[in-house]
């Protein structure tokens, strides 16, 4: 009688970290509903950073990336889960002028997981000191208006300075959105201690 063998294609620990990207780009959808649309050329007020920060320092550079590149295909795709509903590819390129933020929250993961963990294997968070958090939530920050603020002033015809401008008072609530971020996840929130 012949025994039979499973093989396991992909193993456990890439299955739990795809789990935990999943959860982090469903989270992300979850807070970008949470949002106040703004007049003018004003990208909306909402809570899609956290979903950045919680990638880079808990799934860490790669990870936090693929969950951050599943929120976006998501969205490009059709679903409506970009801040106030929007979707779709022509949201993301031209739409409003806020495809630069959003691909800038792709590469604010990257960012503030290479520098939060230093290496593409994330490492347990309670080993993360709180200066490199801030350090690496700071890049992110500053990674996301290098990308977003250009875009916009490239879709909407404002200067660059003047679209830098409408944006900064965005700077210390989101500021104020990355020491949320960092009591989270060092209260144990996001991480199960």
């Amino acid at each position: 009688m012949a025994t039979e063998q499973s093989v396991d294609l992909v193993d456990d620990e890439t299955v739990g970290w795809f789990t935990k990207a999943v959860l982090i780009a469903a989270l992300t959808a979850a807070l970008a509903q949470i949002s106040i649309p703004l007049p003018g050329p004003l990208p909306p007020f909402s809570l899609q950073p956290f979903g950045m920060f919680f990638a880079g320092l808990v799934l860490g550079p790669l990870w936090g990336g693929v969950a951050l590149l599943l929120y976006l295909l998501v969205g490009i795709a059709g679903v409506p889960v970009f801040s106030n509903g929007s979707a779709g590819l022509g949201y993301v390129i031209a739409g409003e002028g806020t495809g630069g933020f959003l691909i800038g929250f792709l590469v604010g993961a990257v960012v503030a997981g290479a520098i939060a963990h230093r290496s593409t294997t994330p490492r347990p968070v309670a080993d993360l000191s709180v200066p490199v958090q801030v350090a690496a939530l700071v890049a992110s920050v500053a990674v996301v208006y290098a990308i977003g603020v250009p875009w916009l002033s490239m879709v909407t015809g404002l200067s660059l300075v003047r679209a830098a401008t409408v944006n900064a008072p965005f700077v210390p609530l989101d500021l104020v959105k990355l020491g949320i971020a960092i009591a989270i996840v060092e209260g144990g929130y996001l991480s199960g201690r």
